[in-house]
């Protein structure tokens, strides 16, 4: 391997780009607060909770997350621990927001698996560990708010079984699960770790106190009850339990779990250490029929994001890049898949959540924001050979819709702006019926919340009141095949025939009794619910 060729493969092994996935309120905003915490990126964690406070969450940049205290919007996080390189991929939590969370997927190479220990596998994570499943991504699962009374430990791991179908090997075990949390034992080091709660909430690193499980000061610290247990414990999970195979981690048959407290910081070190020792580096992608490398000397990369206003003083666009191969210079010249042109990337930033820099270099895992001028589109590739096309971006259907449109008409070309630049970054699908011109359109989202983003988002970036009534409708079904005109469909009344931004015909449905009677009635008809 050359000098350049080494330089590039030591960069890239020493990557790590994860997403945190997790139902809503599970924690997963005050976890990455604390990992950038350990990994010296921040001095103090922000509290997402206190919607008053003056010190917000690192990764909750946008105004209505500070006032609702959720996360509505990815972010985007870069720091260095210990020579490791990490990207985090912050995703919302709320099932309003899982299509921006599905995209952000695609631009992992690995995902932690939040899940609160009193209220186990919840629907958004059944969701969200579905995509990670059919991307072959291997899944890290720390259990949180342990601080707290929790599911039995050994009931939890049967419930990733059943409900995920993943098998699972607990990294560390708590101790103490009914509110009374003293600590972990670390199975790979047989060693305990009590935490000191040095009353700081959180805001700071926390002394340890750790030692041999054989040490016998640790069943005079803990007391008989709590030894034994453990004790028992730690044989009934040697004997019964799966055995640690990397491998099976790594194609994602696996899932490691950490247990601890993101609020209070109790086991959040010990999982990033190991965390990062077992993660992926950048791995291949696939564009197209072809496979690329992180080490090819040509350099790829695709959009998985496209966020609009994030500095509101300068009503910027900034398009979220995904590194895959090759070397990324300031100022290089790329091909665009979409037009086949040429384009300059003169002002390549990364990010601390809204926190910019100019970027120089940047390497395969890496995501880098690329100011847009109206260019670009979720999905697009940008090489040096000029004749990528990526796919590995699917759409997935809403499940709430609603009609609207701007209340003031003077107003139709903000309100047609703000559509646009909404729906080109994902936040929200966009639907025409065929029949209805341009000043009203069927907007369709994943939870009833994102409506209330889109209108408080048009009104404060756009200056537009909307004008929505919410539709019955619960599924999206594409159009993939039928025999004749879509106008001639034996539909219900109540199905409304539609065209998506792509121009793809689609089917919006009440209910599945619905989408059966359009199969029945109608040969030769064919509806996917992923595109």
């Amino acid at each position: 391997m050359n000098i350049v060729k080494d330089a590039l493969n030591r960069e890239i092994e020493r990557r790590r780009t994860f997403a945190i996935i997790s139902h809503p309120d599970a924690g997963k905003t005050t976890l990455t607060e604390k990992l950038l915490l350990y990994g010296g990126a921040i001095h103090m964690a922000g509290s997402v909770k206190a919607r008053k406070a003056s010190h917000h969450a690192v990764s909750d940049w946008m105004e209505i997350e500070k006032q609702r205290g959720i996360s509505v919007t990815s972010s985007v996080m870069q720091f260095n621990y210990n020579n490791y390189c990490i990207n985090i991929l912050d995703t919302p939590g709320h099932q309003d927001f899982s299509e921006d969370t599905y995209r952000t997927l695609v631009a992992a190479d690995s995902a932690v698996m939040l899940i609160d220990g009193a209220k186990g596998v919840e629907n958004q994570t059944i969701k969200l560990f579905q995509v990670c499943k059919m991307r072959g991504l291997p899944i890290f699962t720390f259990i949180n708010k342990m601080d707290r009374a929790s599911k039995d430990t050994f009931s939890l791991m049967q419930e990733l079984e059943d409900v995920l179908g993943i098998r699972s090997y607990p990294m560390n075990w708590p101790i103490g699960t009914d509110g009374d949390f003293k600590g972990v034992y670390n199975r790979m080091l047989r060693q305990i770790v009590l935490f000191t709660n040095d009353k700081a909430h959180g805001q700071a690193i926390i002394n340890s106190t750790k030692g041999s499980v054989d040490d016998p000061i640790f069943k005079d610290l803990l007391g008989e009850p709590y030894y034994s247990k453990l004790v028992e414990d730690i044989e009934l999970l040697d004997v019964a339990g799966d055995s640690f195979n990397l491998k099976k981690i790594l194609k994602g048959e696996l899932t490691p779990i950490f247990f601890g407290s993101a609020m209070t910081n109790f086991g959040v070190e010990l999982f990033l250490e190991e965390f990062l020792n077992m993660s992926p580096h950048p791995r291949e992608q696939l564009f197209g029929d072809k496979i690329i490398e992180p080490l090819s000397n040509d350099f790829s990369g695709f959009i998985f994001k496209i966020q609009a206003n994030m500095n509101p003083n300068h009503r910027d666009r900034l398009a979220f890049m995904r590194i895959c191969s090759g070397v990324f210079e300031r100022g290089m010249q790329v091909f665009h898949s979409k037009t086949g042109k040429p384009i300059r990337l003169a002002q390549p930033q990364q990010f601390m959540a809204q926190e910019r820099e100019i970027v120089d270099l940047a390497y395969p895992g890496d995501i880098v924001g690329l100011f847009d001028p109206g260019i670009f589109s979720i999905g697009d590739a940008l090489s040096t050979n000029g004749n990528l096309i990526f796919t590995g971006i699917p759409s997935f259907p809403a499940e709430h819709f609603a009609r609207v449109a701007a209340k003031d008409t003077m107003k139709r070309k903000q309100f047609l702006k703000g559509i646009t630049q909404l729906a080109e970054e994902g936040a929200i699908q966009v639907y025409k019926q065929p029949d209805i011109g341009i000043e009203e359109f069927i907007i369709g989202a994943v939870g009833v919340l994102q409506f209330e983003v889109l209108e408080y988002r048009l009104r404060n970036e756009y200056g537009v009141d909307l004008k929505l009534t919410n539709l019955n409708h619960r599924h999206a079904r594409w159009i993939t095949d039928i025999s004749g005109n879509p106008d001639e469909l034996n539909i219900t009344s109540t199905t409304l025939i539609v065209k998506d931004t792509r121009d793809n015909f689609v089917l919006l449905f009440e209910n599945e009794w619905s989408i059966q009677w359009a199969l029945d009635r109608n040969k030769g008809l064919s509806l996917r619910n992923i595109l």
